[in-house]
């Protein structure tokens, strides 16, 4: 794993230990951010809002990510393997959802009042699976996309509107009141983390294809 990677992987393998550390010896007390961060949110909802959110929301879900990954996977590889790729592209991001709920499982943070949701939602809240799936699927395209790119504004958009995505999808979580706003920091950083870690095997993968 080049240095740059390590460094990053480890840093944010350590804040993400640090947290569910923290968290867990918290118990079912949230922190005063993500109180203030909550209420803060519910106080500037408005039907509009809550409607807006609700599509940015579903988009982090419902398949689209994985229709998004296979495309990520189908750009690095030759036209005639094109659908070599999308496998790969998709299957990575169904392992990282599966290790993600290992993770939410095992830590099994409660989520915020339901009486605050504005949709009925299951499971635990940290990692969110939204956050960390939005942030899976920006990485991965964007990776893919850059190589295509060769102009500064091209590179820029590569980055940029993917990671909006997902800045948008965590967003939603909080607003929408499903998830404490250090939920979506953990679906961050564990998206972090498993980018770092998986990209060398799926790299690899990838270029089995192109024989």
């Amino acid at each position: 794993m080049p240095q740059r990677r390590f460094l990053t992987a480890s840093a944010a393998a350590l804040a993400l230990a640090v947290l569910i550390a923290v968290v867990t010896a918290r118990g079912d007390h949230p922190f005063a951010l993500d109180t203030a961060l909550h209420d803060w949110a519910l106080e500037h909802r408005s039907p509009g809002w809550v409607d807006f959110f609700t599509v940015v929301t579903d988009s982090g879900s419902r398949g689209l990510p994985h229709l998004l990954a296979a495309l990520a996977g189908a750009l690095t590889v030759p036209r005639g393997r094109r659908w070599a790729g999308a496998i790969v592209g998709a299957g990575a991001l169904v392992l990282a959802q599966w290790l993600r709920y290992v993770l939410v499982t095992a830590v099994d943070r409660a989520r915020p009042p339901a009486a605050d949701w504005t949709r009925h939602v299951n499971g635990d809240a940290l990692p969110s699976g939204h956050a960390s799936t939005a942030a899976l699927t920006a990485i991965g395209l964007a990776v893919a996309l850059l190589p295509h790119c060769h102009r500064t504004v091209t590179r820029a958009l590569a980055i940029g509107v993917p990671a909006a995505g997902a800045v948008a999808v965590g967003a939603s979580r909080v607003s929408l009141g499903v998830h404490w706003p250090t939920d979506i920091l953990a679906g961050w950083l564990f998206a972090t983390v498993v980018t770092c870690v998986l990209l060398p095997p799926l790299g690899r993968a990838l270029g089995r294809t192109r024989e």
